[in-house]
């Protein structure tokens, strides 16, 4: 099993890890990121033979790339958590110890899905994983696709379907147009995003509706939208869903990192509210790339003592900000999407657990002792966020190991669950 040393490490090689990591390395110090992608670049700058990467995507890449001082340990799971600073991570063929001074948190975030009647059926995904399939050279072939949830993701994946052959049949927004046009109107505070947005029109946008059903026998050929109290169905070989993002806190949790609201709290230099581990990106809040940029390259800096350099940052920081605000409040979850989800839909696709068998549950343990409830591969990722949503769930702390290990990597855990 392998040693490794540093002075700063990163979980996560997204756009947050990286402007972390080079900032830090441009301090001097020595830095090794941890990433469970085969590329750096995270979920939102995904590489694949299909992948159209930005141009910034690729610089930033590169210079970390070139750095000396930054090492990536790229297919890396983080399996648990060692005392007193070292994290035991497993790989393809390999699995080892990273032991750290400092810490940085930079674990993105994963999309929200809601459970509705059909959503297991063969033909229905996530937004962001049709995204990843098609950054892989999936090809649709005139299909016709339906994508439907929340947020600017939905256009993108719009967009992607559109180069890959496929047919959008509807893009489903559940926020309603007013909340749009408002946001539309103050988007001249931000111009490289009304360039973004100019690119991404469709006609086919639906505001105020949901899909409330995928119907098909032993594949999707339809879904059932609602909109202004009435339903009607249109015919479809694909349904893509998401209805935003959110955190990924796990890792903070098993740190002890405090929590404000479902993301992990963070001071002005990004640093949790435990010591020598600061976070950064979507984990400390959904904002997109430009904030995740400016987070990362602060907790960087005061990751390695260079408040000054950090503080430079804070406008470029803030700025952002007040547009993952506005995104926000545009985006708001309507409470009435609560009702596509039956009893009979299945929260937890693993275990094959209704929505009715657990909606008189206490909290998530009640569920998940009763009825195994997120006791499944994903480990109640998927259903653990989405009763969260619906019932108001905390999510309970993870236990060790985070991730599925082999008999030799769990062989270097203690009893407690901690690497010995």
């Amino acid at each position: 099993m392998a040693e490794l040393h540093c002075d700063i490490a990163i979980l996560g090689a997204g756009p947050a890890g990286l402007a972390a990591a080079l900032s830090a390395a441009a301090c001097g110090k020595r830095v090794i990121i941890l990433d469970d992608n085969p590329v750096p670049g995270g979920q939102i700058w995904r590489d694949g033979p299909g992948a159209g990467l930005a141009q910034a995507a690729r610089k930033l890449r590169a210079d970390v790339a070139n750095n000396p001082n930054i090492s990536i340990l790229s297919g890396a799971r983080l399996i648990a958590r060692a005392q007193p600073r070292a994290l035991l991570y497993e790989r393809e063929h390999d699995c080892g110890l990273l032991y750290w001074r400092r810490l940085i948190l930079c674990c993105g975030a994963r999309e929200l899905q809601l459970p509705f009647p059909g959503w297991t059926l063969p033909g229905v995904t996530g937004a962001g994983g049709l995204q990843a399939l098609l950054k892989q050279r999936l090809c649709l072939a005139k299909e016709r696709v339906v994508i439907a949830g929340s947020g600017p993701l939905l256009l993108a994946v719009a967009a992607s379907v559109r180069q890959a052959g496929g047919q959008v049949a509807a893009i489903v927004e559940q926020a309603p147009l007013h909340a749009m046009l408002r946001f539309s109107a103050g988007l001249w505070r931000w111009p490289e995003k009304v360039r973004q947005l100019a690119g991404l029109v469709d006609r086919r946008w639906r505001p105020a509706s949901q899909v409330s059903a995928a119907l098909g026998d032993s594949r999707l050929t339809a879904v059932r939208i609602r909109h202004a109290g009435r339903e009607r169905e249109l015919a479809c070989d694909r349904l893509a869903t998401g209805y935003g993002l959110i955190p990924n806190i796990e890792p903070a949790l098993l740190f002890g990192c405090p929590l404000a609201g479902v993301a992990i709290a963070v001071d002005s230099y990004q640093q949790t509210g435990v010591a020598d581990i600061f976070a950064a990106g979507e984990c400390t809040g959904v904002g997109g790339s430009e904030l995740a940029l400016a987070e990362g390259a602060i907790a960087g800096y005061a990751a390695a003592n260079d408040g000054a350099r950090a503080r430079n940052l804070f406008p470029r920081r803030e700025r952002w900000r007040r547009f993952a605000k506005a995104l926000e409040n545009a985006f708001a979850l309507s409470p009435q999407l609560g009702d596509i989800c039956t009893p009979e839909s299945l929260l937890c696709r693993c275990e094959d657990v209704a929505t009715e068998d657990v909606a008189g549950a206490a909290n998530w343990r009640c569920a998940k002792t009763t009825h195994r409830c997120g006791m499944g591969a994903c480990q109640g990722r998927i259903c653990g966020a989405a009763a969260r949503w619906l019932w108001g769930w905390p999510l309970p702390a993870p236990r060790e190991p985070l991730s599925p290990a082999r008999i030799e990597t769990l062989a270097h855990m203690s009893p407690s669950g901690s690497p010995e």
